[in-house]
């Protein structure tokens, strides 16, 4: 007889995520417990994340997740994560999960990973917690999108994000993140005559504007929550570079300006919006493979947040390349670009030992699964990224302030 966290079965469906695209779900039985987790999916996607499926899609991904690594899988104690995801690593066989796909390993690791936490009674955060699991992430809040998540006529920067700098509560941080989402809402309806209310892929609002009037009325929002709560929030962008990226002719693409910029002229651009609007996180601001760009935006812009997502795609060998060159100074996590639970923490471990900032994420093709935010708590992350509305995106929300009412005051939001 195992132990009550003995892996006993494992079962793969299809389901949809927030897109209305097919996506997997795991489910694994322990002899004492069950956890499901579900994989997200990207529209703006890094050139090295882990392959999200093999070349048969989510059918053939499910297939091989049940024949090929359910029954290597069997007997194994869950509660050794690290058993678990160099099993998942040995059945793929490959550097970036081609062969039964990323968002098979991701699902199948935190699934397995929740059900050892059901096997012990125990919430995931503090199970999977390697530190003190008291640490409570600020909520970044997408409040306008453009580029791939909203579609024709919105701004050609990707979003536009509400940070509650200095906060108590989480609860009274994701309150603060919501009134600002409702307040640039109302001031869009003056703003843009053909605003409809519409909302892109994260919940955030759509408009027909470019980038400097969405700065503008964002700030504005920002500065009247601010005034109204008391909380501290500051404003910033995910510029998305890779996809303003046109390689063939070495510039910066944007489409509803009807303007191009070289590297030299986007650094500048870039600095230009930090300091006219003080921003305090820029994400993406050039493309993914330039490590000299990061590096010389890194040092203009000293004291504010320069991340990267597509750059590092949540691999510790990128991260050590961006270290080494002090690019950057915080990382996106998103655990399904590198495909298990455990690189994913041995990415944020590297990453604190540097000084950098991680910033656990959600895609913007998300399910209601709120794994992530017991990751960002267990792992320590001092911001999550989210979105503010929608229940794919709420559910992570929601989920922290059950976690911030299960520490029982003993609860603090990051030190930023």
């Amino acid at each position: 007889m195992g132990s009550v966290s003995t892996i006993k079965s494992i079962h793969a469906r299809k389901i949809m995520n927030s897109r209305g695209e097919e996506t997997i779900e795991v489910e694994v039985e322990t002899l004492g417990g069950r956890g499901i987790a579900a994989a997200p999916a990207g529209a703006s996607k890094g050139k090295y994340e882990a392959t999200y499926y093999p070349k048969g899609g989510v059918d053939e991904s499910i297939e091989r997740a049940e024949k090929l690594v359910a029954p290597r899988l069997l007997g194994v104690d869950a509660d050794d994560q690290e058993a678990v995801d160099r099993v998942l690593h040995e059945v793929d066989g490959t550097e970036n999960f081609s062969r039964i796909g990323g968002n098979a390993s991701y699902a199948v690791s935190i699934a397995a990973a929740a059900a050892a936490a059901s096997s012990h009674g125990m919430p995931l955060f503090r199970s999977l917690g390697k530190k003190a699991s008291s640490q409570l992430p600020h909520p970044l809040g997408n409040v306008i999108g453009g580029g791939k998540h909203a579609g024709r006529g919105a701004p050609d920067i990707q979003e536009f994000l509400a940070l509650p700098w200095r906060v108590t509560t989480f609860r009274e941080a994701f309150r603060a993140v919501v009134k600002v989402h409702r307040a640039v809402g109302e001031r869009l309806e003056r703003v843009d005559p053909t605003f409809t209310r519409g909302r892109g892929d994260e919940g955030a609002w759509a408009p027909r504007i470019d980038n400097n009037a969405a700065l503008e009325v964002v700030v504005e929002a920002v500065g009247a929550v601010s005034a109204e709560t008391g909380v501290d929030i500051r404003v910033g962008l995910d510029v998305a570079a890779s996809s303003l990226w046109m390689e063939e002719k070495g510039v910066y693409r944007y489409v509803g300006e009807g303007a191009s910029r070289d590297w030299g002229e986007q650094i500048d651009y870039i600095q230009g919006l930090i300091e006219k609007y003080k921003l305090a996180y820029v994400e993406d601001p050039v493309h993914e493979n330039d490590f000299e760009g990061f590096t010389e935006l890194t040092r203009r812009a000293k004291g504010w947040l320069i991340c990267g997502d597509d750059i590092f795609v949540t691999n510790a060998d990128r991260l050590r390349r961006g270290i080494a060159e002090k690019a950057g100074n915080a990382i996106i996590i998103k655990p399904n670009q590198i495909g298990t639970v455990s690189d994913t923490y041995r990415t944020v471990e590297l990453a604190d030992k540097n000084g950098y900032k991680t910033v656990t994420s959600h895609r913007s093709g998300d399910t209601c699964d709120s794994s992530l935010a017991h990751l960002a708590v267990a792992f320590g992350c001092p911001i999550i990224k989210t979105g503010v509305v929608g229940g794919e995106r709420v559910a992570k929300l929601n989920e922290l302030l059950r976690i911030e009412e299960a520490l029982k005051g003993r609860g603090r939001l990051a030190d930023l």
